[in-house]
């Protein structure tokens, strides 16, 4: 990033901070340890708190870079230093207090050149829990909203397409839950709400990598129920879309078994999602 912003500023004086630190004392301290923090700079406390924060102490990093803000409030330290305990409670995972100061930072200073990488650590704090399938779904759909602001807000940023990938792992992420879902419900045999949820995945998330599977799960279902013409149209999709994957292989066998092939029949809304894809708006 430019010259000022943030690529990480957090180690921006990190040779004067090595060096201090190899004499075993704080940067700002010295040997006064219980001097109140009104007798030290703003710029003494933001390098002792760089030095907690580049030495594993990033809470203590994060109520210090606070307490330029509440000292010098309309500082350019202050500025710096709401940024970075942003940053600071977002590596110790607090991320409810990393997402209030980032927001902070973005409506005290919108136009600023760190605006963006303050709307980046907001969204990274929704993204960075969603590591689970199982986990609440709430979480994934703030990320996904957050994430699609960086990109829409600040497009030429270096966070955009950063963004960009995380916000198709988050989709695909929904979609797995979606699939997980409906895979349960399919191995009890509860074909109505298993094709629910499938049909989720093909007509909302069918850019993602589940898509292929969901159609095959369809034609699963759609056979159990003896319904033929919706399990060929699913099998169409897959064959004129996923044709190279197992997916379409393992329908095809579960239609040819019936005497049945591959091609879209009746008026489902599978045979309307054929339709689109066949008229090049599939994908």
């Amino acid at each position: 990033m430019a010259s000022g912003s943030m690529t990480f500023r957090l180690l921006g004086a990190l040779a004067v901070v090595a060096t201090l630190a190899a004499c075993g004392d704080r940067p700002g301290l010295g040997a006064s340890r219980g001097v109140p923090l009104e007798n030290f700079t703003a710029e003494e406390i933001y390098k002792r708190a760089e030095y907690d924060l580049n030495n594993g102490d990033a809470d203590d990093a994060a109520q210090l870079f606070g307490e330029i803000e509440r000292l010098y409030p309309y500082s350019e330290w202050a500025k710096r230093a709401l940024i970075m305990q942003a940053y600071s409670y977002h590596t110790d995972r607090d991320y409810e207090n990393s997402r209030s100061s980032a927001q902070r930072y973005i409506d005290f200073y919108p136009a600023d050149e760190d605006a963006a990488y303050a709307q980046y650590l907001l969204a990274l704090s929704y993204y960075d829990q969603i590591d689970e399938v199982g986990r609440d779904q709430g979480l994934t759909f703030q990320a996904l909203q957050s994430l699609r602001d960086v990109i829409e807000l600040y497009p030429d940023s270096e966070y955009a397409r950063s963004a960009m990938l995380k916000f198709d792992l988050a989709f695909d992420h929904l979609a797995a839950k979606e699939m997980e879902i409906g895979r349960y419900y399919l191995k009890r045999q509860h074909y109505s709400a298993a094709i629910n949820r499938f049909r989720v995945v093909v007509e909302d998330f069918q850019t993602t990598t589940h898509t292929a599977e969901a159609l095959h799960r369809l034609v699963e279902a759609y056979l159990s129920l003896g319904l033929v013409d919706e399990a060929q149209t699913a099998g169409a999709i897959l064959a004129y879309n996923f044709r190279s994957t197992t997916w379409y292989q393992d329908s095809y066998t579960l239609l040819v078994a019936r005497g049945l092939q591959a091609q879209a029949k009746g008026d489902s809304w599978l045979n309307q999602v054929y339709r689109q894809m066949v008229a090049g708006q599939w994908l």
